[in-house]
């Protein structure tokens, strides 16, 4: 996990505000928001005394009333999703290629930076174009405060994915990245290939195709 976030996350569960974290560490509030909004805030005795009991006590009903409306809508989003079918879950992977996935060039790619989205994308790739683990390759764009080991023993893990099947890590170095670029994403950005290998068939290239007529036929009817 990136070293920031870990902090971030240490930092909120020992009862700190997002205005003292910023101090500390130097991270836009809207990257803490995005990554602490889950956990619950229990004020420490720094804060009391900087906040005031009075601001406190209104900040804290409204992150009860934040957190009582997110389980509300959970159970109520639950309901409307129900239980998914086979033909759900193969349309909800061409809109997932659609939106990250390589379109131009024919090879088969999907990017994002979130693991969640890699590893449905893999669960697509092996249920619908008959994709293998062997056929699975990933690359990692980072940034100067990740450290390569870490990225890839994270994300290997992650997907299940062994370290040989990382095709390269790239740090982005330039000087003019801003702290916030840096620091905003905690596992870097996965390029997930599916490559050949003379074992996928009818190959990459069709295959691409394949998934390219299955979005357009998806468009046509909207």
């Amino acid at each position: 996990m990136n070293r920031y976030k870990e902090q971030a996350e240490t930092l909120r569960k020992a009862g700190y505000s997002y205005g003292m974290i910023v101090e500390k560490l130097g991270i836009p509030k809207s990257t803490l928001s995005n990554w602490l909004s889950r956990i619950k805030f229990k004020p420490n005795k720094e804060v009391l005394e900087r906040i005031g009991k009075g601001k406190l006590k209104s900040a804290l009903y409204k992150q009860k009333l934040k957190f009582e409306d997110i389980e509300k809508m959970k159970v109520k989003a639950a309901i409307d999703v129900g239980k998914l079918s086979k033909r759900d879950l193969f349309m909800l992977g061409i809109g997932l290629y659609l939106g990250e996935g390589t379109k131009a060039q024919e090879e088969i790619r999907i990017v994002n930076a979130n693991p969640t989205i890699i590893k449905l994308a893999i669960k697509w790739f092996k249920n619908f174009i008959g994709v293998k683990s062997c056929h699975l390759k990933l690359a990692i764009h980072g940034y100067p405060d990740h450290i390569t080991n870490e990225l890839v023993a994270f994300w290997s893990k992650t997907l299940k994915i062994l370290p040989k099947q990382f095709v390269k890590t790239s740090i982005d170095m330039r000087e003019n990245k801003s702290t916030y670029k840096k620091r905003k994403l905690p596992y870097g950005t996965a390029h997930l290939y599916i490559k050949g290998g003379g074992t996928l068939h009818p190959g990459v290239k069709s295959l691409h195709r394949k998934i390219m007529g299955w979005i357009e036929a998806t468009i046509k009817q909207i």
